[in-house]
């Protein structure tokens, strides 16, 4: 309770609530996000700990993808997130069904100096698999510290930041992005990244991860 009292009080008292921001998880609880299959999260390893931390703690078992039970179209989401040595894991958006895979584009959150044989697509704060990040050196903070991720996305414009740091400035749908489509996993679904809304999904690659401080606003 004492946590929960304590992020509101957060909220109501900082600039985001003026500014049209909303918690994207209650700190208390997973009400609002639900499994694949849209039932409520029953999984044990996604865990909300002490100052409304959400922690993937592989450790306590079986953890899986987590969705927003709404769709989001034009948005800013901004987040705190810590990844494991050796972790991989990412913020998908706009996900939507191709056959029995969800999918959508990725902002991808990975511990870079465990990879270096990884191509840029594949970094931290690229559009994975997709675009490569636009600086050739990365403002990231070692593993055990938390890095700030900003994703903005209006019409067919996307953005990520990490750190302040602005590394992805694409336009979906150009000729441009349906270059990258065709040289990425993706080639094969049909006008991949053009549909223009769908649900967040927290991704589950097998690596402890920590979010804090998830706030998301409409555009």
């Amino acid at each position: 309770m004492l946590i929960r009292v304590a992020i509101a009080v957060l909220f109501v008292t900082t600039p985001l609530a003026a500014q049209n921001w909303q918690p994207l998880f209650n700190g208390f609880s997973l009400d609002g996000w639900t499994a694949p299959d849209g039932q409520p999260v029953t999984a044990d390893a996604w865990k909300i700990e002490a100052g409304g931390v959400l922690h993937l703690d592989r450790s306590a078992g079986h953890g899986g993808n987590i969705l927003t039970d709404r769709d989001y179209g034009d948005f800013e989401l901004v987040f705190e997130w810590n990844i494991s040595e050796k972790g991989n894991n990412g913020i998908k958006y706009r996900v939507r069904d191709y056959g029995k895979q969800t999918l959508g584009l990725e902002y991808q959150i990975l511990d870079d100096a465990a990879f270096p044989k990884l191509t840029r697509e594949h970094l931290t704060a690229s559009l994975y698999d997709l675009v490569t990040p636009i600086p050739a050196m990365t403002r990231l903070n070692p593993v055990g510290q938390y890095n700030v991720g900003k994703i903005r996305v209006q019409c067919n414009h996307v953005q990520h930041w990490i750190n302040g740091q602005l590394m992805i400035d694409e336009y979906i749908g150009s000729e441009r992005w349906k270059s990258h489509v065709a040289d990425s996993k993706f080639r094969d679904r049909e006008d991949f990244g053009e549909n223009p809304s769908g649900r967040l999904m927290l991704t589950d690659h097998g690596a402890e991860v920590w979010f804090r401080n998830m706030f998301i606003r409409r555009l």
